[in-house]
């Protein structure tokens, strides 16, 4: 009877060692069956196969714990079972996050372009995960475990985001942003402020596990604020009287409702007369339309000084006025009495787009040089006494206008006055000039060269040189010629003589 119960015992371990034999073999095969060369081009049919396996390596080893706790397997087997898991849950995790990193996507929703109070031209940039890989794969691959939400699929971390140019340079500030979290269905928004006014730009977006997205794009206008933005980058000048000086003006519309606009200056003397321009045509404008494919434009503001200052155009004071972009459908929206003096509130109350700019009056003084006569003969070494008026025809006060003369060598001069300390505008001066030749002079003529320079504004101001000429004649003898006369009249009263004897006979 002993006996016959040790060899039950025997078979029933013998019998126990093959069943565990084969499942061991079976998890083997089927730990080792999940990967298909396949399975790195379709991804996700490879985390369909990991995820099977994984499955079955998870059974097998919760049935090894039973079959160990009943002790009717060895330690060993259990191990073996339990790193057979583990590869298995590798392999599960890798495929779960290669598919989630191939479906992850960014994509930009929206980006307006926009102007902050300080004139900043900005950038209101919206960014959205629109992977949604989460809930598509809970459905095709029955998915619903601790691990695959441990992973947050629907979930892109480290989102990295930046604003080029054409030439690939960064055109944002801040030159990078980040954002830590990109979840499905919560989209994010991020602010820049251009470094360089664009209309398109683009952006430059990594995300995940490297990936990247380079789109150009062009910006949306907000058409909340609705009217247009006016820039000039010369928006200070000076001008001399009497000439025109030329405001280059940038204006972007910013409206979904309007798109005509009247041109208006305001705070702007009546004697400066002004217009606008269009830069290529040199058409003049009152109006400007926008259309749907151009949102910018660009408008000259001509302004013409009077001649002389006055007391609405004082010389070198600044002239602050305004430039309007007024709505073509509300034409009388800035219409006042004559001489109305618009304050910045009330220009801002109008809600309408507006630039200040400035105008400073210049002027300069400009000599001229008149002369009654530049040609002067003499006989022998007698003097020579011109005059020459000096005139101030500019916009502004000559001051210490100096007379120089440059004589021929050993000829003595006399300038008077040879400076003027003060020339007000339109005022003249006669200057005398006094040349003495040496007595030695020899016959020619000869060149004597004035010049004339004065200050205007401590700037030099130079009149064109005067060239006057003198020429030097012989002088003539008295007594040989008074002979010579004698004997033409001697002959001729002799010839007359013999002539009315001739008739006698």
């Amino acid at each position: 009877m002993p006996y016959n119960r040790t060899i039950q015992y025997l078979l029933l371990c013998l019998l126990l060692a093959v069943v565990a034999g084969s499942s061991t073999a079976r998890l083997r095969a089927q730990s080792n069956s999940f990967f298909n060369q396949r399975d790195d081009e379709y991804r996700l049919l490879g985390l369909k196969r990991a995820k099977e396996a994984y499955d079955f390596a998870r059974r097998e080893f919760e049935r090894n714990q039973e079959l160990y706790r009943q002790q009717l397997i060895p330690q060993a087997d259990l191990e073996r079972a339990r790193s057979l898991l583990a590869d298995a849950e590798v392999n599960y995790q890798q495929s779960l996050l290669a598919v989630l990193f191939e479906t992850q996507y960014v994509s930009v929703v929206q980006a307006v372009k926009y102007q902050d109070p300080a004139g900043n031209k900005r950038v209101r940039l919206t960014l959205a995960n629109t992977s949604g890989g989460g809930e598509e794969f809970r459905k095709l691959l029955n998915i619903d475990d601790e691990l695959f939400r441990s992973l947050q699929p629907d979930v892109i971390n480290y989102v990295y985001v930046a604003l080029m140019n054409e030439e690939g340079a960064i055109v944002s500030q801040p030159y990078e942003a980040k954002i830590d979290q990109l979840v499905f269905g919560q989209p994010k928004e991020l602010d820049f402020t251009l470094l360089q006014d664009l209309d398109a730009v683009t952006v430059n977006i990594v995300y995940g596990n490297g990936t990247s997205r380079t789109m150009k794009i062009f910006l949306q206008k907000d058409a909340s604020v609705d009217k247009v933005i006016v820039q000039s980058e010369q928006f200070s000048q000076e001008a001399e009287l009497g000439e025109t000086a030329s405001f280059d003006l940038q204006l972007e519309l910013f409206s979904g409702t309007r798109n005509t606009f009247f041109l208006e200056v305001v705070n702007l003397p009546e004697q400066i007369n002004r217009f606008f321009q269009d830069p290529e045509s040199q058409a003049r404008l009152t109006q400007i339309r926008f259309t749907e494919s151009t949102h910018t434009r660009r408008a000259l503001l001509q302004v013409s000084l009077p001649d002389r200052p006055t007391a609405a155009v004082p010389m070198d004071q600044s002239i602050p006025f305004y430039v309007l972009l007024v709505p073509a459908d509300q034409p009388d929206l800035i219409r006042r009495a004559d001489g109305h003096e618009w304050s910045l509130e009330e220009i801002r109350r109008l809600n309408v787009g507006y630039v200040r700019l400035e105008l400073v009056p210049r002027g300069k003084g400009r000599l001229l040089i008149r002369a009654p006569q530049l040609y002067q003969s003499i006989t022998g070494p007698a003097p020579v006494t011109m005059s020459l008026d000096v005139v101030n025809e500019g916009t502004r006060r000559l001051d210490n206008v100096e007379i120089r003369a440059e004589p021929p060598f050993n000829w003595r001069k006399d300038i008077q006055p040879a400076v003027i300390p003060r020339l007000d505008i339109g005022q003249e001066q006669r200057i005398e000039l006094h040349f003495t030749p040496p007595a030695d002079i020899a016959v020619g003529r000869y060149e004597i060269r004035v010049r004339t320079s004065a200050l205007s504004d401590n700037q030099p101001v130079n009149a064109d040189d005067k060239i006057l000429v003198v020429e030097v004649k012989p002088e003539t003898d008295i007594q040989a010629t008074a002979i010579i006369v004698g004997l033409i009249v001697t002959l001729v009263l002799g010839i007359v003589v013999v002539g009315i004897r001739l008739a006698r006979r």
